[in-house]
């Protein structure tokens, strides 16, 4: 089913016009949102309604995953099996995550910055209109290592050790994160809950990340032992307890510098540099980051599949 799923999302990624959970996800997220959030409501009442949010989610997509799963296989074991298999691959977001990036890469390339800023923001949580050349080709670096992470080391992860219904209930928490997890005015407090989850499902995938980075380095000839310096120094660099770690593997791996001051809703936000000043980041450095999500992620099917044949015998 890993190896389906993979497969399709090779050849598939993310057809716009498709059924696809996670777009359910934001409607059931902001239709709960729109009748629990108050902005006149006490920091602890919107806690407690951030809180609410995040159980009828999780509920609702366990239940639905659930439902679905049992229904399709009493009508025919294949139909549970393929339904399996889809739920598997609409976890993945490998293909999808690259070919963002290439929609990036390719105005950067024939100088169109205006463009290229305009694709980035479609990704990326800061603000994009002042945005250097090298500051889109960082923020696109940053990206992809993140979003290795997020996009495939966590749903491989939850699939091998709790199926479709796990996966299914981590990408729920992903999209909360994405949605109500910013430390704005807004949802500093209601969506407090949501990000602090997404942190702890986070923990162990982001930590992963490090390891399929480095072989994936290793394997496309890369400069991997600098990765592991660098994330041994600046893994921890970051205001998210997991963001540092894939980013910093990537920017010691490519010898670059990521990280650093951005805007965000208009407000400057500092943080730290990540990996030592050196090569430009460029578009090479976002067509080498994305060779090295190519790796990793095909080694990461690979150690899902290995894993689950073991596990399974």
């Amino acid at each position: 089913m890993i190896l389906f799923a993979y497969l399709l999302d090779q050849w598939l990624a993310d057809p716009p016009h498709w059924p696809h959970p996670v777009r359910f996800m934001g409607h059931l997220i902001s239709f709960v949102e729109k009748h629990f959030y108050s902005s006149s409501a006490s920091k602890q009442k919107q806690l407690l309604s951030g809180f609410a949010l995040v159980l009828i989610v999780l509920v609702v997509t366990a239940g639905v995953t659930l439902t679905g799963l049992r229904l399709f296989s009493f009508i025919h074991p294949v139909l549970g099996y393929a339904f399996t298999i889809y739920l598997a691959y609409a976890s993945l977001s490998a293909k999808g995550l690259k070919l963002a990036a290439l929609e990036v890469l390719h105005p950067l390339e024939r100088q169109e910055l205006l463009e290229a800023r305009k694709k980035l923001s479609l990704i990326v949580g800061r603000d994009t209109q002042a945005l250097s050349e090298e500051g889109v080709a960082r923020a696109v670096v940053e990206t992809v290592a993140e979003n290795f992470s997020d996009g495939v080391m966590a749903p491989l992860f939850y699939f091998v050790i709790g199926g479709a219904p796990l996966a299914m209930m981590y990408k729920a928490i992903n999209t909360m994160d994405s949605m109500v997890g910013y430390q704005n005015e807004r949802y500093e407090y209601f969506g407090r809950v949501a990000a602090k989850l997404d942190d702890a499902a986070n923990w162990v995938p982001a930590r992963l990340s490090v390891v399929f980075l480095i072989l994936a380095g290793a394997v496309a000839g890369y400069d991997w032992r600098k990765g592991i310096k660098t994330a041994r120094l600046d893994g921890r660099s970051h205001k998210s307890p997991n963001a540092g770690w894939p980013e910093a593997v990537m920017a010691g791996t490519l010898g670059v510098q990521l990280g650093g001051t951005n805007i965000y809703f208009g407000k400057r936000v500092v943080k730290p540099t990540i990996g030592q000043a050196g090569k430009a980041v460029d578009g090479n450095a976002i067509k080498q980051a994305l060779k090295l999500l190519d790796w990793s992620t095909g080694i990461a099917v690979i150690a899902a599949l290995t894993i689950s044949a073991i596990l399974g015998g």
